[in-house]
């Protein structure tokens, strides 16, 4: 589905990505790890057509995304930081964002019903916690029934029932197909959403293993030593 090849790009002396290859394929959710400035999110970006690679292509659906724009009507994004007009109520910012995308199909309401956003439509943008504006990110990425996620630091600020809320909506989704990229720093939050881990560093991605894999090699059932182990021992 998505298939990166060679991905290079470079903000003057940094070397954000340096020749990343993956396929990402339908059906599966993977963990995009890493330290802060890994090159998680210039990878990201890359995808959703926000930064262009100094060198290399990403192809959606077998054609190259370069200086097009349609394939990410095909996708969900959740941002680590939703920003929003301060003025709007959740019903207008919710509206704003249907008009834009005009998708004719049913829209997937599911997480604005979990997280009870639709008592909440009055309420401005400027009155809200922060993870009152992570549920209406979360709820925005699933909306428009993508066919693929990309949720960035998805739980983050969320309370615990929010929390598995959202993971039980990630598992469905996956279920039905969908191909889900996450990125996180709470590897606890991972183990029971993934199939495969892609870990970066320094801009390289140093491996990617199917969770399976992951475990039998290093004989953890859990994926945060699992990758402590690998990276003490590769």
């Amino acid at each position: 589905m998505i298939i990166a090849t060679n991905i290079s790009k470079q903000f003057g002396k940094l070397k954000a990505l340096d020749h990343v290859s993956t396929t990402c394929s339908k059906g599966e959710c993977i963990a995009l790890i890493g330290p802060n400035g890994s090159g998680k999110t210039t990878f990201i970006k890359s995808i959703l057509g926000m930064v262009v690679p100094d060198s290399g292509t990403i192809e959606f659906k077998g054609k190259n995304i370069r200086n097009q724009w349609q394939y990410r009507d095909e996708i969900g994004y959740m941002p680590q930081i939703g920003r929003y007009p301060d003025n709007m109520t959740i019903g207008q910012v919710l509206d704003m964002m249907t008009d834009i995308r005009n998708k004719k199909t049913a829209l997937d309401d599911d997480l604005i019903q979990a997280f009870s956003l639709h008592n909440l439509l009055d309420k401005r943008m400027r009155t809200l916690s922060g993870g009152t504006r992570q549920k209406i990110s979360a709820a925005l990425a699933f909306l428009f029934d993508p066919a693929v996620l990309i949720l960035d630091e998805p739980t983050a600020g969320l309370d615990p029932v929010s929390s598995e809320l959202l993971k039980e909506k990630i598992i469905a989704e996956k279920e039905k197909g969908k191909l889900v990229l996450i990125t996180s720093h709470v590897l606890s939050e991972l183990d029971d959403l993934v199939t495969r881990i892609i870990y970066m560093q320094d801009g390289k991605l140093l491996f990617q293993k199917s969770i399976e894999d992951l475990k039998q090699d290093t004989g953890e059932n859990k994926l945060s030593k699992a990758i402590a182990w690998v990276m003490t021992n590769e």
